[in-house]
Order: C-alpha cells, then sequence, then structure tokens
C-alpha cells in the first residue's frame, strides 16, 4: 500500500511540475517577447520567416506584435520585406497602440514603394486625426505627411491646417514638423502652408516653436515681414522652448536681427538687439551642446565685441564633454581666435594636446595654440610644440614642426628658441621631422637675410652658419622638397659671400649633386641646374666650376623631364654673353642666336633677383586663409566644403526697419483697472483672478524702508510687534467684555427687584 501510495504522489507531483511550466511559460512569452530588437535579428530562418504572414493574419494582438517587431528587426537589419506590406495594412487601424506605432515605421520605410496600397490606409489615418489621444492624432499626421505620393498633397495640407489648431502642443509641433515634407513633396501649395505658418508663429506654446522654425527656414526663409509683431515674444519665450527648438529659434532670430535690425553698435546697442543677446545668455549654460554653440553664433555674429566676454566660459565648458563635442568646439575657437584672440589667450592651457586625442583634433589644437600665442604665454607654447615633433603620426608631426616658424614670426623674442629646435631636429633619424625643420629654417633664413635688420630680432647663429650646416648634412637628407630648399639657399646665399666671392662649401654641395643627378627628382633638378648658373655666374673664370657647370647642363638638357629641360635651356641662353659656347654647349657648334645679349651684371640679377620677397612654403591652414569664408554654425567649418547659400547669413542693414513694426499687444503697458469694493469688504480687481499678495503690515501700516522690509529680522520684528499689539488689545477687550458683563448682572439684578416689589403691590 506505501508503495502505491508513494507512485500516486509522483504521478501527482510531476503532473503539478508539468502544469506550472506550462503556465510559466504562457505568462512569460510576451516578456521573451519584448526583450529587444536581439530575439529577432538572428531569427531569419525560412520557417519563422513564412509563420509572420500566418501571424499578421492572426486574430491575436501578441501573435500580430511579435510579427511586427520581427519585420522591424529585419528592416533594421537592411531586408527588404516589402512583401508583407498587404498584410500590414491591414493592421493599420488595430486597437492596440504598439502594434499601430510598429505599423507606422513599417509604412514610412515602404509607402513610396507601394503607393496605391498605402492610399487604401488614408481613410484610416484621417480618422486617426480626430482621436481622443493627442499621440495618436500627431502619429498619424506624421504617417501621412511621410507617404511621398504627391497625389495626396491637398489632404496632406488640410491634415496639417487642421492639427494647428488642435489644442495639444505635441500635435501643433507634429503638424509644424510636417510642413517642410509636405513643401518638399508639392511646391504649388506654399501659399497654403505660409498660411499655417503664421498661424502657428502666432503660437504660444513653447513646445511648438521649435518646429515651426525649422518648418520657417524650410518654406519662407526670407518672409521676415511675418515675424514682425512675433519678435519679442519669441526672444522672450526662448528660455522655455525645448533644447532642439532653441537651436532653430535662435538661427532664425538671428538672421532677422541681421535683416530687419539697425547695425550692432558699441556705443548705442538696438533694444531689441538686446532682447536677443539678454534671452540667448539665459541658455548659454544649457547641457545641450548644440544649443550653447547656437548662443555662440548669436553672439560671435550679432553681439557688439564687449559681449563677446560671455561665451568664454560656456564654450570652455564644452571641451570636458565628449571627443566629438571637443572637435566642434575646438573648429568654432578656430574662427573666434582668430579675430578676437586676447578672449582665449589666458586660457591656452585648456587647448594643449593629450595623447588620446585623434590626429585631426590635435592638428586644430596646434593651431589654436598658435591664434592664442602671446609674449606672455610663447615659451610654454614652445615646449609644446617640441614635444609634440615626437608624435607618432606624421601629420601632427609635420604640423608642429611649421607652427615653430609661425611661433618665431609672431614673436620675434622666440626666434632663437625656434632656431635651436629646429637645428636639433635636422639630426632626428626620421625623415618626416628631419625635411619639415629643413622647410622651416629655410623660411627663418631667408626672413633674417632679406628683411632689414631692425624688424628682425638678433640671435647668436648666423644665418650662414646655418646654411653651412645644412649644407654639410645634404647627403643625409633625403626628402626631396627638403633637398630642394637646402640647394636654393645655398645657391641664393651662399654661392655669394658678401658678393665677393663663393663660399667654399657651395662648390661641393654642387659637386655632390652632380654626381646623383640622374636619381634625384624633379624638382631637386631644378635646383641643381640653377646652383649651377649661380656659381658659374659669380666665379666665371674658375676652370673647375665650368667643368663641373656643364657637366650639369648637358645631363639636364637630355632629361627625360620637360621642366628640366626647359630650364636648362633657359639658363644657358642667359650665360651666353658671359662664358664661351664651348663652355656652356660642350664641343658642340655654337649656335646662332638673335636678339638682346645680357651682360654678366643683368643676368646676376635674373638669376639672385628674379623673385623679391620672402618667399613663405608653409601651408595656408596655418595663416588661417582658408578660414575668412568659413562661418560658425554650419557644415563646411568642420570639412573644409563650399558653404551653401543657405549658410551664409546676411548682411547688417545700416539703419534696419522701423522699431515700431514690431510693437505689438504684449508690449503695451497693464492698464489702471478701478479697484472695486467686494461685498466682503475686500479689494478685487476687475478682470484679475488673482491679485497678487503683497507684504505690507497689517493694520494699514507702511513699511519701515520706503516700502519695503530691509531684511527678514525687520520683518519679523513688526511681526512681533503687531502680535504684542493684537494680545494687548485683546487684554483690553477682555477687560472691556468683563465691564459689560457686570454691569449687565446690576442691570438685571435691579429688573429682578423691581419685578418683586411691582408683584407685592398688586398683592396688597
Amino acid at each position: 500500500m506505501s508503495g502505491q501510495y508513494l507512485n500516486t504522489l509522483t504521478e501527482n507531483a510531476s503532473r503539478l511540475g508539468m502544469r506550472i511550466q506550462e503556465s510559466f511559460s504562457e505568462h512569460t512569452r510576451d516578456l521573451t517577447v519584448g526583450r529587444g530588437s536581439v530575439a529577432y535579428l538572428d531569427a531569419d530562418d525560412k520557417s519563422k520567416l513564412l509563420n509572420i504572414r500566418k501571424q499578421l493574419d492572426s486574430n491575436s494582438d501578441r501573435e500580430k506584435l511579435d510579427a511586427m517587431k520581427r519585420l522591424v528587426a529585419l528592416i533594421s537589419k537592411g531586408r527588404n520585406v516589402s512583401e508583407y506590406f498587404a498584410q500590414v495594412v491591414k493592421n493599420v487601424a488595430s486597437q492596440n497602440l504598439e502594434i499601430r506605432k510598429l505599423v507606422y515605421i513599417y509604412l514610412l520605410r515602404y509607402a513610396e514603394q507601394e503607393p496605391d496600397l498605402a492610399l487604401l490606409s488614408i481613410n484610416t489615418f484621417q480618422k486617426d486625426l480626430a482621436d481622443s489621444n493627442p499621440l495618436i492624432r500627431a502619429m498619424a499626421l506624421r504617417v501621412l505627411s511621410g507617404i511621398r505620393v504627391p497625389m495626396i498633397g491637398s489632404i496632406v495640407v488640410l491634415a496639417i491646417k487642421k492639427c494647428a489648431a488642435d489644442p495639444s502642443p505635441y500635435v501643433r509641433k507634429a503638424a509644424a514638423l510636417a510642413i517642410p515634407k509636405c513643401y518638399e513633396l508639392d511646391s504649388s501649395h506654399l501659399p497654403a502652408l505660409i498660411q499655417i505658418i503664421t498661424t502657428l508663429l502666432r503660437d504660444r506654446s513653447p513646445p511648438s516653436l521649435g518646429g515651426v522654425a525649422l518648418a520657417f527656414a524650410a518654406v519662407c526663409p526670407t518672409r521676415f515681414d511675418l515675424l514682425h509683431l512675433q519678435y519679442r515674444r519669441l526672444c522672450k519665450i526662448l528660455p522655455d522652448v525645448d533644447e532642439w527648438g532653441q537651436v532653430e529659434l535662435m538661427n532664425l532670430l538671428l538672421r532677422y536681427a541681421r535683416v530687419m535690425l539697425p547695425r550692432r553698435d558699441e556705443e548705442e546697442l538696438d533694444k531689441d538687439l538686446q532682447l536677443l543677446l539678454t534671452s540667448t545668455e539665459s541658455v548659454c549654460y544649457s547641457r545641450n551642446p548644440a544649443v550653447v554653440l547656437a548662443a555662440t553664433r548669436v553672439f560671435y555674429y550679432g553681439a557688439p565685441t564687449s559681449q563677446l566676454p560671455k561665451i568664454v566660459h560656456p564654450l570652455l565648458r564644452l571641451l570636458n564633454t565628449s571627443p566629438e563635442v571637443e572637435r566642434v568646439v575646438v573648429v568654432y575657437l578656430l574662427v573666434i581666435t582668430k579675430s578676437a584672440p586676447g578672449l582665449f589667450a589666458p586660457f591656452y592651457s585648456r587647448f594643449l594636446v593629450r595623447s588620446d586625442d585623434f590626429p585631426q583634433l590635435k592638428k586644430d589644437k596646434i593651431k589654436l595654440l598658435l591664434n592664442v600665442l602671446s609674449v606672455d604665454n610663447y615659451q610654454t607654447v614652445l615646449r609644446e610644440f617640441i614635444d609634440y615633433a615626437d608624435d607618432t603620426n606624421d601629420e601632427v608631426v609635420a604640423e608642429a614642426i611649421r607652427a615653430l616658424g609661425r611661433c618665431a614670426r609672431q614673436v620675434p623674442d622666440s626666434v632663437q628658441h625656434c632656431l635651436t629646435a629646429l637645428i636639433s631636429m635636422i639630426k632626428s633619424p626620421h625623415d618626416v621631422v628631419v625635411s619639415n625643420a629643413v622647410l622651416v629654417l629655410k623660411y627663418l633664413v631667408q626672413t633674417q637675410l632679406d628683411v632689414g635688420s631692425s624688424s628682425v630680432a638678433r640671435t647668436s647663429q648666423s644665418p650662414l652658419s646655418i646654411i653651412s650646416h645644412l649644407a654639410r648634412r645634404i647627403d643625409d637628407i633625403k626628402h626631396a622638397q627638403a633637398r630642394a630648399c637646402i640647394l636654393w639657399l645655398v645657391g641664393q646665399y651662399g654661392s655669394s659671400n658678401s658678393r665677393d666671392g663663393v663660399a667654399e662649401w657651395a662648390p661641393d654641395v654642387l659637386r655632390k649633386t652632380a654626381k646623383t643627378f640622374g636619381d634625384e627628382a624633379p624638382l631637386v633638378k631644378l635646383q641643381i641646374v640653377t646652383l649651377a648658373a649661380k656659381l658659374f655666374i659669380v666665379s666665371p673664370t674658375d676652370r673647375t666650376l665650368g667643368l663641373l657647370s656643364r657637366y650639369v647642363f648637358s645631363l639636364a638638357r637630355y632629361d627625360m623631364n620637360y621642366d628640366v629641360r626647359d630650364r636648362a635651356r633657359m639658363v644657358t641662353s642667359l650665360l651666353v654673353g658671359v662664358a664661351p659656347n664651348s663652355l656652356v654647349n660642350g664641343d658642340e657648334q655654337p649656335e646662332e642666336r638673335s636678339g638682346v645679349v645680357l651682360r654678366r651684371e643683368q643676368i646676376r640679377l635674373v638669376l639672385f633677383e628674379g623673385k623679391s620677397g620672402v618667399v613663405n612654403d608653409e601651408p595656408s591652414h596655418l595663416d588661417g586663409t582658408d578660414d575668412e569664408n568659413v562661418m560658425i554654425g554650419t557644415v563646411s567649418v568642420i570639412t573644409d566644403k563650399p558653404m551653401r547659400m543657405d549658410d551664409v547669413l546676411p548682411d547688417w542693414l545700416e539703419r534696419g526697419v522701423e522699431s515700431s513694426l514690431r510693437d505689438s499687444e504684449d508690449d503695451a503697458p497693464p492698464l489702471d483697472v478701478p479697484m472695486a469694493l467686494s461685498s466682503g469688504g475686500k479689494h478685487v480687481m476687475k478682470g484679475v483672478l488673482t491679485p497678487p499678495v503683497v507684504l505690507t503690515p497689517s493694520g494699514g501700516s507702511s513699511p519701515r524702508t520706503g516700502g519695503a522690509w530691509r531684511d527678514l529680522d525687520s520683518f519679523y520684528a513688526d511681526a512681533e510687534e503687531e502680535s504684542e499689539d493684537e494680545e494687548e488689545e485683546d487684554g483690553d477687550d477682555e477687560e472691556d467684555d468683563e465691564e459689560e458683563e457686570e454691569e449687565e448682572e446690576e442691570e438685571e439684578s435691579e429688573a429682578e427687584e423691581e419685578e418683586s416689589q411691582s408683584e407685592g403691590e398688586r398683592n396688597s
């Protein structure tokens, strides 16, 4: 019996366990469905895809929701699931809000490919525009405006017009965002859309104004006359608008200010422009970096120079937000510091390069440090540039070495430090360091020798000693442009030492390069030919130089590069008047030449003075010439691409339009409404539901300090005095009450005596 009982108990326990497991799996099925899109991204087998049609046609909302989640997951993977469009459209009127959301997402994706089937759901969307739920109304308009079918343009305009008058600000915002889509679909509806924008501009709800500003910029960006009556109200409501709406609204108000307001003036600022700047200043410390950058744009292009310091700390705060935001902020600072370097010069330590910065950010920070360079901080910045020359990225190294040359040009006191650092870099084993150091040294030496000594700082190393140092290392320098720079320096300054002779190391440079002439780059060959001509014109009687020059000219005359051949022909033609033909053309027969034959002084003038002034080989971006036509707040400032016409801010007007055009009912002062005495004896202002609360002492006494208490102590002191006065009055009232009670008792006793006497008389 005990064994049978144990078997029965075991069977019942197993059945109960199976039932619990089934119930648990049934109740947790929705949880497994809602774990996220990961549950559907790996479900690409054919069996599950075939079940989607059955699930969409099922009567169970859970099955439909499961199918729609799988479709949306496949769309996110880039799969084409347009074959299920007919089944999905059937569920557009589902009572389940989650299913309807997913259906709307699907329709937005494939409505343009299936316009005929999408048109079947338009009636449902129009019905949803009258739904009691504002979320449904906004979603229906969003999907309706997203269907790219031109034939429904009129229906979309009517839907936008209806939603623009909706009591919900969320729906009105959706209507504003639908306007650009409708205009892009069919531009013939422009007058109706402008009328809707005019209506939405009068909206006093902050959530919808951002979308209205976006629609205005997309549909009618030049119709600033629509903003006259709304300008001041939009400025005042700016801090209450959502973050992305603030960005659009500030851009719109800035464009209006530059077109309709008088030019900014340091002495007298227009009150409407000051209103915009005051409202913008209140959002400068927003948590959204885009809002801060938009406010910076307003101040930079709309405020006078005296108010620019207000954007310094908000921009510096953004540097520690994220690497992406820091990249954009640094680019903004590059443009701002070009015209106002003194704003950020005290904060140069915030712009130092970090090892974990990506290469483009490092290069931008180097440019920014050059913009804020001054006499006070150049020593620290120079040390930073020298350290950056050891970076692992070649572009950063080149940028840092070129920055040394810029530093020497901006601060003359730093020339000696720069020369010392550059000469030490020539000994580096890295080719990129050596080549860029030579390029910068060429510029510095040329500046020292060609510019007047009054404008150049004195250095312990003479320029000729630097050139000789470079000439001795010509074999170790492999970079073509660097070798060409050294040869140009030797030919320009070493071939004529004080214009009375050739430096002793100059012919040896020509000898070394003539041996490797065939293996040199065309740029180097051109400089070798020019060096041979300069040495020959300085010492035409030196037979060694003559033979060496003839050898170089012969090699260049038959070179594969036509630029080298042309240079050789030009040089030999110049030297005909100085040297015999046999020295220039070798053993060939002399050619008959016609025209003018130059003398030695004339040839020397052509070779040595052909290029007047200092030639700067630095890239233009170090000088900032590529940023002149770039405006902050545009994509071109990041991508270095030309700006679109829509991104260009309009120029200021000299006087602007009349300020009275911006006067509205909101600007009118409040009317003096007479006070009415209510039935309860209290003063009630007519037309005001909630009268303002004014802190004044009770009893009609005025405050002690000209209509207001000085501090809380005086307020509490007045309160204590009032309480004491009330206690005294209460005490007096009690005494009076007692006296009145005694009098009443005496009167009652007298009345009783009189009554008793009268009764006695009657009885008698």
